[in-house]
């Protein structure tokens, strides 16, 4: 018997201690594991962009996802719009990510660490020096990328856009 859709969804959206295991299993396979993490309030045609663009670099594609009270902290109090729910489930529905987990900290670098992933990336408004635990996976034998953005798609524009009408 088949999983129901939203199941196969909910699977790919992993508490630390389960992401672990799969880290653990994908690693003995010698699959390359590419990290990228952001807040993903509202997705636009620029996050899928550069998210099959990260996938398309290794094996398995780990998402990290800032928390609500980190999104707060981050962009202010009127963000984030989409509940965290909702962000998750919309990344995991997305082909071409393989694992979605949540973060409570302002940046990602402990989940870097614990994941130690093969390529770390984040677009092209962050110089490769500049991102979060680059230090971390280079010391690692890793590679760090910026992706090309795409100019014209933001989630502060599409915010820009809702609060004029």
């Amino acid at each position: 018997m088949e999983k129901p859709v939203l199941q196969h969804l909910s699977d790919k959206i992993l508490p630390l201690a389960t992401l672990s295991k799969n880290i653990a299993r994908w690693k003995l396979r010698s699959e390359q594991l590419v990290f990228t993490n952001g807040c993903f309030d509202l997705l636009h045609y620029g996050h899928l962009h550069y998210l099959a663009e990260a996938k398309s670099l290794g094996d398995k594609l780990i998402v990290g996802l800032n928390s609500a009270a980190s999104v707060k902290r981050l962009k202010g109090d009127h963000r984030p719009i989409n509940d965290e729910l909702t962000r998750q489930y919309t990344l995991a529905a997305l082909q071409f990510v393989d694992a979605v987990v949540v973060f409570e900290e302002d940046t990602p670098y402990q989940l870097i660490e614990l994941i130690m992933p093969d390529i770390l990336v984040k677009g092209g408004d962050w110089a490769p020096e500049a991102i979060v635990g680059s230090d971390l996976v280079l010391k690692n034998g890793g590679k760090v990328q910026s992706l090309p953005f795409i100019e014209g798609y933001s989630t502060t524009k599409i915010e820009a856009k809702i609060r004029s009408w």
